[in-house]
């Protein structure tokens, strides 16, 4: 995929309808067309990085979300405001603000939580062995 075929860089030039709801000259943060909940919203990088991990002020990046996070927590009145980081369906780093003020998601959530999580305890072995691979 090109920059040209990217979703969010066609949102970042305003070649589709979006909703912003922060802007800077860096990243804009836009609610999702199709949101789970009210208030769930996109933080992009303007420039296009592929993950997240590549973006190289990743600092910034970080406090523009918690900028919106806490801004999210005064609007909702609730401290429930959840992030995630995956980035498969739009190849251009994305991170998810998403308001916790909505119980149905809630449950959804922590069910899908429990769902991809193994229900057997990390063998002192095995971690051993993925230690080697990922301690830095």
């Amino acid at each position: 995929m090109t920059k040209n075929d990217c979703l969010f860089c066609k949102i970042i030039n305003n070649e589709i309808p979006n909703y912003r709801v922060y802007e800077d000259e860096e990243f804009i943060a836009f609610l999702d067309a199709f949101p789970a909940v009210e208030g769930y919203t996109l933080v992009v990088p303007k420039k296009h990085y592929r993950w997240v991990w590549d973006v190289e002020n990743i600092g910034r990046y970080f406090e523009v979300c918690q900028k919106i996070a806490k801004h999210y927590q005064k609007v909702t009145g609730d401290d429930r405001v959840y992030s995630m980081i995956i980035g498969e369906e739009v190849p251009h780093a994305h991170i998810r603000i998403i308001p916790g003020n909505d119980e149905s998601f809630n449950e959804k959530f922590y069910k899908f939580l429990e769902a991809t999580q193994t229900k057997d305890m990390l063998a002192e072995d095995k971690a051993k062995e993925m230690l080697k691979k990922f301690k830095l």
